[in-house]
C-alpha cells in the first residue's frame, strides 16, 4: 500500500499529522468493515504498520490508542492489539426531538451551527450510506445546548441524491432532521447506542474534558430501500440520558 502521506501544499503542511493519524484510522476502520480482520484478530505490530502505511510510529501510535478509546480495538501490554468483540445491541425505539424536549422543561433551546459543508465521504460514512468510496456528501455539525449548556453534538451527513438542496437551507430558522422530515419521509430507522469517550473536537465543542464518558446515537434513515442520513448525535453522560417510554402491541402483550 502507498503511503498515507499526501503531498499538502506548503501552506497546510502544519495539518499534515492530523491528516495522517486520520488515514491510518481510516485504514484500519476499513481493513475491519472488509472483514479482513475480525473481531478477536491481532492486527499487525506498530512496526509493521510503519512500514505498510509509510509513516511514523508516533502517528500509528496515536491511530490505535484513539482507536482503542473509540471502542474498535483493544490494547494488551506485552502481547499486542486485537480487533475489539463487537458489543450487544439494545432497541431503542424513539428519541425525543431535542429542541421540543429542552422546551417542555421549561429551559431555554439553542442550536449553533460549526461545520456546514459538502465534502468527501470517510469510508465510515459511505459504506453506512450505501455511496462509493470518496463520494460527495454533504455534512453537518449541531451543538444544542439547554440553558447554555451543551447536552448534545450532532454530527450528520446526508444523502445529495435524496435531498440535494440541503445546504441551501437556513439552519438558523430550521433544524436539519425538521427539514429532512418535511420534504422525504423515513420508512425505515436504524439506532445504534454505544458509550465511550469523546474525539478531542467533540470534547471541546461540548465543553467537557476529553475522559468524560458519552453517550452516542449512530442514527441511519432509508426511504424506499434508499439511504438518506447517517447521524451521530453524541450526549455527555453526566448531563444528558437516552430512554423511551411506548404502549406495547396488545398482540403481543401476553408473551
Amino acid at each position: 500500500m502507498r503511503s498515507v502521506a499526501s503531498r499538502a501544499p506548503q501552506r497546510a503542511r502544519h495539518a499534515e499529522p492530523v491528516a495522517r493519524y486520520a488515514r491510518v484510522k481510516e485504514y484500519i476502520r476499513t481493513t475491519i468493515q472488509s472483514g479482513t480482520w475480525r473481531a478477536g484478530d491481532r492486527i499487525p505490530s506498530e512496526l509493521s504498520l510503519v512500514d505498510t502505511l509509510g509513516v511514523s510510529r508516533m502517528t500509528i501510535n496515536r491511530a490505535l490508542r484513539e482507536l482503542t478509546d473509540e471502542g474498535v480495538l483493544t490494547r494488551t501490554s506485552g502481547v499486542g492489539t486485537f480487533v475489539a468483540q463487537a458489543k450487544p445491541q439494545s432497541t431503542l425505539l424513539m428519541i425525543a426531538d431535542i429542541g421540543d424536549e429542552v422546551r417542555s422543561r421549561g429551559h431555554e433551546y439553542t442550536c449553533t451551527n460549526v461545520v456546514v459543508t459538502r465534502e468527501a465521504a470517510p469510508a465510515l460514512v459511505s459504506t453506512a450510506l450505501g455511496l462509493e468510496p470518496g463520494a460527495s456528501v454533504f455534512r453537518i455539525i449541531c451543538i444544542h445546548r439547554e440553558n447554555g449548556l451543551p447536552v448534545q453534538l450532532e454530527d450528520r451527513y446526508v444523502n445529495p441524491a435524496i435531498a440535494p438542496a440541503f445546504l441551501e437551507q437556513d439552519f438558523e430558522q430550521v433544524r436539519p432532521s425538521e427539514y429532512l422530515k418535511s420534504i422525504v419521509p423515513a420508512h425505515e430507522i436504524e439506532h445504534i447506542v454505544d458509550a465511550g469517550l469523546p474525539t478531542r473536537a467533540e470534547a471541546q465543542w461540548l465543553e467537557i474534558a476529553p475522559e468524560v464518558p458519552c453517550l452516542t446515537l449512530a442514527r441511519r434513515t432509508w426511504c424506499d430501500g434508499v439511504a438518506v442520513t447517517f447521524a451521530r448525535f453524541v450526549h455527555p453522560g453526566s448531563r444528558y440520558r437516552l430512554g423511551c417510554r411506548f404502549s406495547p402491541d396488545m398482540s403481543q402483550s401476553q408473551s
